[in-house]
């Protein structure tokens, strides 16, 4: 391959990636046709890309970005994968795959630039995703204010009964008195 080629190639593969940090590295080599073309069809629509790349080329591009710790993880066939809600999401969605189709391979993948290897990217997959840390935060934020309000208001109801129950019985005196 030419060098004017590979640098054609290199630049394709820059800005496809463009500055994504997470991605996984699969093996989908041994995938026939139609589930490759399946596999990829139900992908897009969650919005997930699968690459195939030639794995010198990728390296050139990962050490370009910083990223040169997935080295191991870069022999045999390669392809990448992108996309989706997050990490956890598209973690979740290719260890999915993975069960389904024994072809199928994880290799391992970055998360944040940083390298991990199959297992780690199995484990990532059974954590919370973005939006669900998100809401634990929220909800543990907002449970101090929930727990003093109930607190100001179980009293404060309690109070508020008996007032009303004592303003009741003297509006039923005065009544029955101005009618004696």
């Amino acid at each position: 391959m030419s060098k004017v080629v590979k640098k054609m190639m290199i630049d394709d593969l820059q800005d496809r990636l463009g500055d994504r940090k997470d991605f996984l590295v699969l093996d989908i080599s041994k995938l026939d046709a139609v589930a490759n073309n399946n596999l990829r069809m139900e992908l897009e629509k969650k919005g997930i890309t699968i690459l195939g790349v030639k794995n010198s080329l990728l390296r050139v591009v990962l050490r370009g970005s910083g990223m040169d710790t997935l080295d191991e993880t870069l022999s045999g066939p390669s392809a990448i994968a992108w996309g989706g809600e997050d990490i956890v999401g598209l973690s979740r969605e290719m260890a999915d795959w993975a069960k389904k189709m024994d072809d199928l391979e994880i290799k391992g993948g970055a998360v944040d630039g940083q390298g991990v290897n199959s297992e780690g990217v199995t484990d990532i997959s059974k954590g919370p995703s973005r939006t669900e840390l998100i809401g634990q935060i929220v909800g543990l934020v907002l449970s101090p204010g929930a727990t003093l309000s109930g607190a100001l208001l179980g009293p404060g109801g309690t109070l508020a009964g008996q007032l009303k129950a004592i303003a009741d019985k003297e509006d039923n005196e005065d009544e029955g008195g101005d009618a004696a």
